[in-house]
């Protein structure tokens, strides 16, 4: 898409345009309507220009451009319509251009998303934007399309339908949608992210219907900057970037990855208020290595095994590059769902020249150390009280504990090897050790500690006796009831959390937690579940969702002008999280607080991320503000629909 200006449009544009039959010069349309930001704050305002021309004007202002077209009878066309591109009288074997103009009246305004407000239309409005006729003659309030597009949506009993629904109405009108996810964002947000987001990557092949980001693919090798000019919107503040390798714990799904940076940048508008034209999801699609997907005829990706090595290496080099000279130092780079081998290399290759964050590795352990903290108002202490064992030593655990560590070393003073030696491993092969050291990955061996080797999770539980176990392999029922029960035997309350998503690969569910502990346990999940009954009282688990963090980290990046992420902006983050947890929370057994207030929580950690960019020296946008918490959410986007002139 792209808009014409009068100028342009009249002088320059239609001088090469030529008919293929008969060889004739077009005339341009005898109305065209271009869209303008009139500069105020969130270039939402709309200034629309009407130009209307006459085919002798038109001529008069570029006689060479024209030659006659009003002879129908050799146009052969009927109607009354001229043919003015060439389209109707070109054979199906020649080709005609494709003329788009971005609008800002009739219909055409109606199929924006961005501009489009349906049935909200005022009186005046339609007039001035030549709607009349175009709509019913009701005009209705904001609040009653959120009170109809809910109803319609809960009569879907699918859950993909459900997703297929809000993409639509993403795609039609815009605002709608992002208000009718923060109005509703406890019940919607399992729809458009965790868990129905995996079944929608896994299936993207026969749902997609438009292109809602940039895929970047082999193909595209040599010419990343140029690609980045398609893209529409030219201020992009947020990347969520995927290579599609990992995603979620459903493997290597390719290009049909795309949901997963979709859907991390509607939770970015929604709870964290960055606008929606500042954020650009991108797929690199360097193939696959699913044999399902490369025989599957709906797939939309590069039809090859995974590319690896330089040629891998060297893609991915040209897009940073390519995406810093276009978008400039401060743009954030969110990486999403790379495999491990990639996302720790990403981190270290990028974390020193670009803002860039890996929110598998510290998003997670932001989160999940914000819980932790929290429930110590329920366990007592400190977490240097505390031992710790994972399940599952990939990006997620080893980000979580590192970060854990970190926190255990800022409470205590400790050197953080040291808090280091609190926090147990189990991985594919066991207890890691250090016996077992010449064999790990580099991101494994700060977590071998002297032990006897011990090669299943139940023998590990019963020699380690943790305080807190943590899930994050990716393999569903593995904190199975021996396990649960071994915990509950040498724990008053045992802190169990099963973070694996979707719901399906979770370690175990809140009602094993809850009923195999005997409900002591205090539980949190990746994948939300319902509330368990359990000898008459009510358990409401907790939800260890990234969404309460990365939203809000990335605004005071923003606010900020941050250059870099520095780890003790997680930790800043992480205890802002876990401030906004009330005693109301504990009592109900939640160590995180509810979905409802999220955009104040996110406004809070925005605040404290950027004031510790400030301190650090990161921050750009000078000077401070005063209040960073009023700062944050004057800065946030608002759906609520726009006055047109």
């Amino acid at each position: 898409m792209f808009s014409l200006n009068t100028t342009t449009f009249l002088n320059n544009s239609l001088s090469g345009v030529v008919l293929q039959q008969q060889r004739r010069v077009a005339a341009p349309p005898l109305v065209v309507a271009a869209a303008a930001a009139n500069g105020r704050k969130g270039g939402d305002q709309n200034v629309t220009v009407l130009v209307e021309n006459s085919v002798k004007e038109i001529r008069d202002a570029s006689p060479a451009a024209v030659t006659p077209v009003e002879k129908e009878s050799k146009l052969n066309v009927s109607g009354g319509v001229g043919d003015v591109y060439g389209e109707d009288t070109a054979t199906e074997d020649q080709s005609i251009t494709p003329w788009t103009v971005s609008v800002a009246s009739g219909y055409p305004l109606l199929r924006d998303p961005h501009y489009n407000k349906g049935l909200a239309f005022t009186e005046r409005e339609k007039d001035t934007h030549y709607l009349r006729g175009l709509l019913p003659p009701v005009v209705i309030s904001q609040e009653l399309q959120v009170k109809k597009m809910m109803a319609n949506i809960r009569q879907y009993q699918v859950p993909l339908q459900r997703y297929m629904a809000m993409m639509d109405l993403q795609e039609r009108n815009e605002r709608l949608f992002y208000k009718l996810l923060i109005d509703h964002v406890e019940e919607l947000l399992p729809v458009v992210y965790t868990p129905t987001v995996g079944e929608a990557c896994q299936k993207y092949g026969s749902i997609f219907r438009q292109p809602q980001g940039l895929f970047i693919s082999l193909k595209e090798k040599g010419k990343i900057l140029e690609v980045l000019k398609n893209w529409p919107q030219k201020k992009i503040q947020v990347i969520v970037v995927t290579d599609g390798e990992r995603i979620l714990g459903l493997g290597d799904l390719g290009c049909q990855g795309m949901g997963i940076p979709v859907g991390k940048l509607s939770l970015y508008t929604a709870l964290g208020g960055i606008r929606p034209s500042s954020c650009l999801p991108v797929t690199i699609d360097v193939g696959t290595n699913n044999e399902k997907l490369l025989n599957d005829e709906f797939y939309i990706g590069l039809r090859q095994r995974r590319a690896t090595g330089q040629e891998y290496a060297e893609l991915i080099d040209e897009f940073m590059s390519s995406v810093k000279q276009t978008y400039g130092e401060k743009v954030l780079i969110q990486f999403e769902d790379f495999a491990n081998h990639n996302a720790f290399d990403l981190l270290a290759n990028y974390g020193s020249t670009h803002l860039v964050f890996n929110d598998d590795i510290q998003g997670t352990a932001s989160v999940v150390l914000s819980g932790l903290i929290a429930a110590q108002k329920l366990v007592g202490g400190t977490l240097a009280r505390h031992t710790f064992l994972f399940l599952g030593a990939g990006e997620a655990g080893t980000g979580i504990a590192e970060l854990i560590a970190l926190e255990m070393s800022k409470q205590t003073g400790a050197p953080v090897e040291e808090t280091r030696k609190k926090i147990w491993m189990v991985d594919s092969k066991g207890l890691i050790t250090r016996s077992r050291m010449e064999g790990l990955q580099h991101f494994k061996r700060p977590w071998a500690h002297e032990h006897e080797p011990v090669r299943n999770l139940v023998d590990a539980v019963k020699a380690i006796k943790p305080t807190v176990l943590i899930g994050s392999s990716g393999a569903g029922r593995t904190f199975t009831k021996e396990v649960v029960e071994a915990m509950a035997s040498f724990n008053e309350k045992p802190i169990i959390l099963a973070l694996s998503n979707p719901t399906s690969q979770s370690e175990c569910t809140a009602e094993e937690a809850y009923m195999w502990s005997e409900g002591r346990a205090i539980f949190a999940s990746g994948s939300p579940f319902d509330p368990v009954e359990y000898n008459g009282k009510v358990y409401a688990s907790g939800q260890a969702n990234n969404a309460y963090i990365f939203p809000g980290l990335g605004l005071g990046l923003i606010i900020s002008g941050a250059i870099r992420v520095h780890d003790d902006m997680l930790l800043a983050a992480s205890e802002a999280l876990a401030a906004q947890v009330t005693e109301e929370n504990l009592e109900k057994g939640l160590i995180y607080p509810p979905f409802s207030i999220i955009r104040k929580i996110s406004a809070k950690i925005a605040a404290d991320v950027a004031a510790k960019a400030y301190e650090l020296g990161l921050a750009t946008r000078l000077p401070e503000p005063e209040n960073l918490v009023a700062y944050a959410e004057s800065c946030m986007y608002s759906p609520a629909y726009r006055s047109y002139r």
